[in-house]
């Protein structure tokens, strides 16, 4: 992920860390991510929101920067994050926004040589921003759900630039689009045969903005295949 340092208006929010210390938080995740958190782009630096971030798995894939001064610890500079679980119950519910963060992202708000002795404050208050996703060199990439057949097809959609978020998925076979569900997470389904190939229609979450991977999805497509497009917003 690309971090810039602009200067950008911040709002409240209250930050926790989770998993290891320097670790991703967690190699699952309720956004469907899996074990591609721990690896770049995301490089670890994740977060799991609360109620008014993850909105049910459609604020998965947005970015934030979030940053530290109230702690002696802060270096108040930005790290860019990306919304790949949820974190549910107790102040990730009442905070009217809460990050949870990989231990890795929160100790990257602190400054050099003192990410151990922020974490060691486990909750601070810090100020975040939404921001542009930017993955620089990587398209949309599409990877079949492991519990799809002939009948029906779902797909993890993953690294799309801008938003982060999706709104709206449909799936285009010949001259015929179907408007795909939103299953979980990051993880849209159809309840119908998809015998391929297909091409994929996704709106952005914020701005609306429509792409379209044509022919993404081959003949012969198979569970727990990527398929990488040359799109994104």
């Amino acid at each position: 992920m690309n971090s810039s340092d602009t200067d950008l208006a911040t709002s409240p929010a209250v930050a926790t860390w989770y998993g290891a210390a320097e670790g991703p938080g967690s190699t699952g995740g309720a956004c469907g991510y899996g074990d591609a958190v721990a690896k770049a782009p995301f490089a670890s630096k994740i977060a799991a929101g609360g109620f008014s971030l993850f909105k049910s798995g459609s604020g998965c894939g947005a970015c934030y920067q979030v940053l530290c001064s109230a702690n002696p610890a802060c270096s108040g500079r930005p790290v860019t994050v990306v919304i790949t679980d949820q974190c549910p119950g107790g102040p990730c519910d009442s905070d009217s926004v809460h990050f949870d963060l990989s231990g890795a992202a929160f100790g990257a708000m602190a400054k050099p040589g003192q990410a151990e002795a922020l974490r060691k404050a486990g909750s601070i208050h810090i100020q975040y921003t939404r921001v542009p996703c930017s993955y620089p060199g990587l398209h949309v990439n599409f990877r079949v759900d492991n519990g799809s057949n002939p009948n029906y097809f779902a797909t993890l959609v993953e690294f799309v630039n801008g938003d982060g978020e999706i709104s709206a998925v449909e799936l285009g076979q010949g001259s015929s689009w179907a408007p795909m569900q939103h299953s979980w997470g990051a993880v849209w389904k159809l309840n119908a045969p998809v015998h391929g190939p297909a091409s994929i229609r996704l709106t952005s979450g914020v701005s609306r903005k429509t792409i379209v991977a044509t022919n993404v999805i081959p003949a012969g497509w198979r569970p727990g295949a990527t398929y990488y497009s040359n799109v994104n917003f």
